[in-house]
């Protein structure tokens, strides 16, 4: 069921992704070559817990699923070929030409924030550089689809017209969500679709919108072995972006910008 989120529960949201903003602002501030993902991840953890919240991932699986492991850390740091749920570990060194996704969550006053970025390390080829630029492009243009009256799919649509036209693939089996007192809620908000089809959009509903776009022909991100971790199908990077928004009128409210 979808939910139309009250003044009281957005300003909740609000606080919550002021939070996520702000580890992942300090984020971008300390990443560098040498560095272990897990030593990000106790950073945002800290950050977090600072602000009298707590990590949203940390332990979390899906609802009701109990052959799935409880998922090990506060963030989700994905490495060039690595799509999404990048497991830090102190073993996972950073290295120069690298490009780093971090997904980051908080929960607060029983709401949740969700945003993500992607971070170039040093000197990174043209190409990647440009697909980490098109995404975050594609970002933007599906939050200015995000608005009463439109449809869900014109939020996809537009992700996916942008990262094709730019010669780019959209990962098709990662998608976005609803989100609210749970992390994830209806509807999944998919990165490639049809204009005017999906739901008719109303004020007050809140989307992690994340387009996750790869340089290859993946399609899918595959795990192996039941790891968290999904990579393309054909070892290209990928990279992600990601806001949690509040549907509105006129132009949607962001809830995790710095």
């Amino acid at each position: 069921m979808i939910t139309i989120k009250s003044q009281r529960e957005v300003e909740l949201m609000r606080e919550s992704g002021a939070i996520v903003a702000a580890a992942l602002d300090m984020i971008g501030e300390e990443i560098c070559e040498g560095m272990t993902t897990l030593e990000l991840d106790t950073m945002a953890e800290a950050c977090i817990r600072d602000h009298d919240a707590v990590p949203s991932f940390l332990h979390y699986r899906p609802k009701g699923d109990l052959s799935v492991k409880p998922y090990p850390a506060t963030l989700c740091v994905s490495i060039n070929e690595e799509v999404v749920h990048g497991v830090p570990d102190k073993k996972r060194i950073i290295k120069e030409g690298d490009i780093v996704s971090v997904d980051c969550g908080a929960y607060k006053g029983g709401y949740h924030g969700d945003s993500a970025r992607t971070y170039i390390i040093g000197d990174v080829p043209q190409e990647v550089r440009k697909l980490v630029t098109v995404t975050r492009e594609c970002l933007e243009r599906g939050i200015a689809q995000a608005v009463e009256g439109n449809r869900l799919h014109d939020i996809s649509a537009a992700v996916e017209e942008h990262a094709r036209s730019n010669g780019f693939s959209v990962i098709e089996n990662m998608v976005g969500h609803g989100i609210g007192s749970e992390l994830h809620e209806e509807p999944a908000v998919p990165n490639y679709g049809r204009k005017n089809t999906g739901v008719k959009l109303r004020e007050g509903m809140a989307l992690a919108i994340e387009p996750m776009i790869a340089m290859g022909r993946s399609r899918n991100a595959v795990s192996k072995n039941g790891e968290w971790v999904a990579v393309t199908e054909d070892g290209k990077p990928s990279a992600h972006f990601e806001h949690t928004i509040i549907v509105r009128k006129g132009s949607a409210e962001i809830m995790t910008l710095s």
